[in-house]
């Protein structure tokens, strides 16, 4: 492994605006103040806006922060901000999320997570011209959805991942493996996470703990899928942001294999909490901790706002992170408990929407 240090380099995030983007650049200003971060985001309406524009305000106090508003699908966008601004890290956290709407909006998944990383691959690529030393480590969101209907579990880095169940699941294995091939043809260091179930403060909307809130707080029902029979390794945004950090200072290291070839410099992690939790559990905790922070009153009755439901296409029964590799290499275990992280959502939610 090579460690790489930020002090006073340039580091390219994408999908800065968005819920781990936002968390992360915080987190490499407050391990190297005196960075230079760029952050892209096309500010999109897959959810509500107002989000985005928060997590966006909290970074303006950080000088040497510069935000550009865009797509990552644009090449010619790309092109200039890497002539521009030279990264020697980036790491790629824009993408369409989320499984259930990629069934209905296909369109939108090939532009951003195809299109869009095999743009990035291509502006890393093209920092080694003329004998540039080049991006130093590339570091990708990809997803505990590429492990598909597997039955072993917990979800091992050494799984086979050739089944998914969903199109988002097929871009973000689609990502690991065009990462791969240039890692191999253009010996880029490539680091790719499989983040589990991310939750916390200013998350998004669209994931179950922040969708419950909203309808049980406008008196409307909860469907919880399987019939309460799925389990989910949740897993708070200030560990996943500790993960990414941490990885980033250790890029995969560049060798010449016998053929005279590089091998690929490449890596796959999972960031988990490696304790899933049933949906039935994590709702009662929902409802103890939203009645805590008097987002609801202490007499709400969450029993006739609860309709279990069967599972949903896309959708797998559980999931649990194998984060053995993490710890072995980057001495990191996500620790945050769920009740510990639910009640800091609640207190933000609390405050955000003035309740």
């Amino acid at each position: 492994m090579s460690r790489v240090s930020l002090e006073n380099k340039t580091v390219l995030v994408t999908g800065a605006a968005g819920f781990i983007g936002s968390n992360l650049v915080k987190r490499i200003y407050k391990e190297a103040p005196s960075v230079t971060v760029i952050g892209i985001d096309n500010m999109n309406v897959y959810y509500d806006v107002a989000l985005k524009e928060f997590r966006l305000k909290e970074l303006t106090k950080y000088p040497t922060f510069t935000f550009v508003k865009g797509n990552i699908a644009d090449k010619a966008l790309i092109t200039e901000l890497f002539e521009q601004y030279k990264p020697a890290v980036v790491v790629n956290l824009a993408a369409q999320a989320g499984v259930r709407y990629s069934i209905t909006n296909p369109d939108v998944y090939i532009e951003s997570n195809l299109i869009g990383f095999y743009n990035i691959l291509e502006a890393c690529r093209h920092t080694y011209d003329n004998s540039n030393s080049g991006v130093e480590h590339l570091v990708y969101a990809s997803s505990s959805s590429v492990y598909g209907s597997n039955k072993k579990v917990p979800y091992s880095i050494d799984d086979k991942v050739d089944n998914p169940v969903s199109l988002y699941a097929a871009t973000k294995k689609s990502d690991e493996l065009l990462a791969h091939a240039y890692a191999k043809l253009y010996n880029i260091p490539s680091t790719g996470l499989r983040f589990f179930t991310v939750y916390g403060p200013a998350g998004r909307p669209d994931m179950a703990y922040f969708g419950f809130t909203n309808k049980l707080l406008h008196n409307e029902m909860v469907e919880i899928f399987n019939y309460g029979n799925c389990k989910r390794d949740f897993t708070y945004v200030d560990d996943i942001v500790e993960g990414v950090k941490r990885v980033m200072a250790g890029a995969p290291e560049k060798k010449i294999g016998e053929d005279g070839l590089p091998i690929p410099p490449y890596a796959i992690y999972n960031i988990g909490n490696g304790n899933p939790e049933s949906l039935l559990d994590f709702v009662t905790i929902l409802q103890e901790e939203l009645v805590r922070a008097e987002v609801l009153p202490f007499d709400y009755d969450f029993e006739s706002h609860k309709k279990l439901v069967p599972m949903q296409p896309g959708d797998v029964p559980v999931t649990y992170a194998d984060t053995s590799a993490l710890e072995r290499d980057f001495d990191f275990k996500p620790s945050t408990s769920l009740k510990e992280g639910i009640r800091k959502f609640a207190e933000w939610y609390k405050i955000f929407y003035k309740i």
